[in-house]
């Protein structure tokens, strides 16, 4: 079964950036949909962003105009470009593939990365 290995995170302050990678174990080149989740202290996991195979993206509203996906398919990795951070960014964040409706196609995960927003 494919594995998700995600990279990435760290500390930094409000307004920051911040650029997560997510790397599979398989070819992801006939993957439909990729996602990036998150998951915050007390609160169940939620979809970040999606890309399509057709490089059609996706996002929550909350992130919209501060966070980029992206996917390279050769390299099998997925992206998530976090720009203009927020203490409520803060969450570990997962990679999965993704159905159309954005739910996550797999129901295990990877370890995560942890990212914090503060001052």
């Amino acid at each position: 079964q494919v594995q998700f290995v995600e990279s990435g995170g760290g500390l930094v302050q409000p307004g920051g950036s911040l650029r997560l990678s997510c790397v599979a174990s398989q070819s992801i080149f006939s993957v439909d949909a990729m996602g990036w989740y998150r998951q915050a202290p007390g609160k169940q996991r939620e979809l970040v962003a999606v890309v399509t195979s057709d490089g059609i993206t996706n996002y929550a509203d909350s992130v919209k105009g501060r966070f980029t996906i992206s996917r390279d398919n050769a390299k099998n990795r997925v992206y998530l470009q976090m720009n203009s951070l927020k203490p409520e960014d803060t969450a570990v964040y997962y990679c999965n593939a993704a159905w159309t409706n954005g739910a996550p196609r797999y129901n295990y995960w990877g370890q995560g990365t942890q990212v914090t927003v503060s001052s």
